[in-house]
């Protein structure tokens, strides 16, 4: 994957005012830490070891599974972050949207599954300019409906020359009532294979699910809808296989997996079928996991695997925001230094994890560059555009209430929704110290 140099400078919010702009490999010269002052707050940090963790055990996960990784690169629209993710072995990058995906070919990712539909004439335009100024470029995007088919024929039919354009890879995408795309019955997803199957315009390369949408976090009924969804994608692709509609192919492809039940779909990615299959796992949110979520869905992974989170046995959070304290106008209240642009609040809002900082104190065992634990009272109930409402029990301690000045560091839940609020974010080493950076491009 060629190498971009970013450029990072004072026009970065969360990048020191004063320092020159700087390419990424002279970040880790500066001697910037993160909690000794060197960068103004909010900021949103990745904790280097706890990324490296991700990176390594996703990839194992699946090469343990039989399977390949192709991790979906809107959770971060980073490409410093998918050039760490290819080079750990992932097969290729998954993109929603076609916009998101020509960042990606312009940072060098060749393998792209678009997890979505596409239906209008300027993104057709732009994927067939991608594929003529790629040979090498492998791309598909999901198809469900009949009319999404005849939009795709008729855009191609208006071409000046139709029958140069060769067809679009696509898979077959099976939903779930009541929730996103996908067809529905087994007869929608067999008739929309025979008019792909006789369509000049698509080839079907393999079939696609997304199981995250009903999961709830409970092992009966997560169990029974993954397992009912991975039957019909099962079916299906018999269906195609015994149908000769793959008898083009060299590979059928298999793909599904959010961040939250993967391992329900896991093992589900290479049905028994007469030809190669290749299974794709398609989660996101790994790399950084976070602290509420994805946190609960993977203590119930743990149980169901028989992994031991507290030995590292799975995911870990990478991703932190640090802000200031910058008012304690009352007994109970402190106001921080972030708000709705500068951390997701979603799913949940976000947690506070320690406390830091010359102002924190001595009777916190806090020093400049030495994070101490908080205590058990503090709680994040609000967010404004740029404010955080951090409450806490106005008749504990004194020396237990926040003070005007420290850095607090907060755990985040939806990296999607974090990653997107931010342009850049430092790499921190375990002393705090900013050994790397990465962009992102939303």
């Amino acid at each position: 994957m060629p190498n971009h140099p970013a450029s990072f400078g004072p026009f970065l919010k969360g990048y020191p005012y004063a320092a020159p702009t700087l390419h990424r490999a002279a970040l880790a010269g500066q001697g910037w830490n993160v909690l000794r002052g060197d960068l103004p707050l909010p900021l949103a940090v990745l904790r280097e070891a706890p990324l490296r963790h991700n990176l390594d055990w996703m990839q194992q996960f699946c090469t343990d599974q039989g399977i390949e990784l192709a991790p979906h690169g809107k959770t971060t629209m980073s490409p410093e972050l998918w050039a760490m993710q290819l080079d750990a072995g992932a097969w290729g990058m998954t993109f929603a949207t076609v916009f998101q995906a020509s960042v990606g070919v312009r940072h060098g990712v060749r393998r792209i599954i678009i997890a979505n539909q596409v239906v209008q004439s300027a993104e057709l335009a732009a994927l067939q300019a991608m594929r003529e100024s790629h040979a090498d470029l492998q791309i598909c995007f999901l198809l469900d409906s009949l009319e999404q088919l005849r939009l795709i024929e008729a855009w191609m039919d208006r071409l000046v020359a139709p029958a140069s354009v060769a067809p679009f890879d696509v898979l077959l995408e099976v939903g779930i009532e009541g929730q996103r795309t996908g067809c529905r019955t087994a007869d929608q997803c067999r008739t929309l294979a025979d008019h792909a199957h006789a369509s000049g315009a698509v080839s079907i390369a393999g079939v696609e699910c997304y199981e995250g949408v009903a999961a709830v976090g409970e092992h009966v009924h997560d169990k029974q809808v993954v397992g009912e969804l991975m039957d019909r994608v099962d079916r299906l692709a018999h269906h195609l296989v015994n149908a000769g509609y793959m008898a083009h192919r060299q590979e059928f492809l298999v793909t599904a997996g959010g961040s939250a039940v993967f391992d329900l779909v896991a093992r589900r990615l290479r049905p028994g079928l007469p030809m190669p299959v290749r299974g794709i796992l398609r989660s996101g949110c790994y790399l950084t996991h976070d602290h509420q979520q994805y946190a609960r869905f993977l203590c119930c992974m743990a149980e169901r695997e028989g992994w031991s989170v507290q030995r590292g046995e799975g995911l870990v959070p990478a991703l932190e925001v640090l802000a200031a304290v910058q008012s304690c106008p009352e007994p109970g209240l402190a106001l921080v230094g972030m708000g709705k642009r500068d951390v997701s609040y979603d799913l949940s809002l976000p947690v506070p994890l320690w406390r830091a900082g010359p102002a924190a104190g001595a009777s916190s065992g806090a020093s400049e560059t030495s994070p101490a634990s908080l205590p058990s009272h503090w709680r994040v109930t609000g967010l404004n555009d740029q404010h955080g409402y951090l409450r806490y029990d106005p008749h504990s301690p004194q020396g237990e209430w926040p003070r005007v000045g420290e850095v607090v560091g907060f755990g985040i839940s939806h990296p999607c929704t974090s990653f997107d609020k931010w342009r850049w974010m430092p790499v921190v080493d375990s002393q705090w110290d900013v050994v790397d950076g990465i962009t992102t491009h939303f």
